[in-house]
Parts: structure tokens; sequence; C-alpha cells
């Protein structure tokens, strides 16, 4: 067996689907080690060699941007509130559509908060790279509709229209979720019970009945 044979390649991808491998390859090591990631390592991990990464990235920085902006994507949890079955109850569809979002939310800040916690910034001067913040993005049109469409049948029930009760309900997830430091230090992730606490109390308010005024 010669040299050549045995040595592992590529497989022949279009640009495109390379700089995904890559990225993909990436996104734990940069969890892991923040900004001090090389891309030796990320060669390791994505099975090329390193060179193959400078073909689709001018640089180092250049793939941690990505990264982020991967990171930031609210593409799977898209696909997770696709999956919510609409044939069981509104609590149970809320809690999967809290889980998944919840989930996206803390991938970012494990990734964004990595980059700060090693003075990683991106090309724009802003710790964590050039991409907006975490709420903007789980909070972005298609995901608001897709939110809005787990309320749907019971829209005649509701006080609200569904895009306004899936607004709110975004609100309240953000509010309990682990937010990316901005100074400081990045606070402990929240329970997954509060999950079902925070749609119990959105849906049903904190007071066991009415108070009287």
């Amino acid at each position: 067996m010669t040299t050549a044979s045995s040595r592992r390649r590529a497989p022949a991808m279009d640009p495109d689907s390379r700089r995904e491998m890559i990225v993909r390859a990436a996104l734990p090591l940069v969890i892991e080690h923040g900004s001090a990631v090389t891309t030796r390592q990320v060669a390791r991990a994505a099975g090329i060699g390193e060179g193959t990464i400078f073909r689709v990235f001018a640089d180092k920085e250049e793939l941690l941007d990505a990264c982020v902006t991967e990171a930031l994507s609210p593409a799977n949890a898209l696909d997770e509130l696709a999956l919510v079955p609409m044939d069981q109850p509104l609590a149970d569809r809320l809690a999967e559509a809290a889980s998944a979002l919840q989930a996206h939310l803390d991938r970012v800040g494990a990734v964004v908060g990595a980059l700060h916690a090693t003075g990683g910034r991106g090309r724009s001067g802003r710790s964590g790279g050039a991409a907006g913040p975490p709420d903007r993005a789980a909070g972005s049109l298609p995901v608001r509709e897709a939110l809005a469409e787990l309320f749907e049948p019971e829209r005649e029930s509701l006080r609200l229209p569904p895009e306004r009760a899936a607004l709110i309900f975004l609100g309240l997830l953000f509010a309990g979720a682990d937010r990316p430091p901005t100074g400081g230090e990045p606070t402990d992730p929240a329970p997954q019970w509060a999950v079902r606490d925070l749609v119990d109390v959105f849906l049903h308010g904190v007071l066991s009945q009415p108070v009287e005024t």
C-alpha cells in the first residue's frame, strides 16, 4: 500500500457543502476551547487536511464568524417546531416548543460565551462574532410564525391572536433563558423543569384563584 493510497482524503463536495461540514466539526471545539481552538484541531475533527479549511475560509477568524452565524441560525429549532404533534394539548405543544427553543438558546450561549471568555471577537469588533444577539435570532419572524401555528387550533379560545400570544410566550422564554455574557460571569442554565412552570404560568397565571379588586 502506497503512502498516497493510505492517506485520508476529503470527499469531493462543492465549497458550500465543505464550509458546512467544517463548521459542524468546529462548533463543539469552539464550545470547548473558544477562540483558542486551532485549525489543526478542526481539520482533525473533520477528517480533512488543514489546508482544506483555507480553501473555503480566508482565515480562522472567518471560520469563527461562520460558527457564530451557524449557532445563531434557528433552522434546527424550526425543524423541531415543525415536528410538534398538533393533536396533543396546547400545554404539551408549548412545552415541546419551549424545550426546542431553550436548547437553541443554550447552544448559542455556549458558543458565544466560550468566545467571550477567551477574548474572541468577530470582524465587527463585537465579542463573540458579527452576528446579532441570540434572542433576535430565536425570535425571528419564521420562529414567531411557527410558534403561532401551535396556538392556531385554540384560536377561538384565546384572549389574544395566536401571533400576539406567540410573541409574549417568546418574551417569557427569553427572560428565563441562560443568556451569553455581556460582561461578568455567565449565569447557570435554567433547569428543565422550568419549562413546565413557564407554560403553566403563561396559560393560567400565577394566582390559584381570582383576586377581588
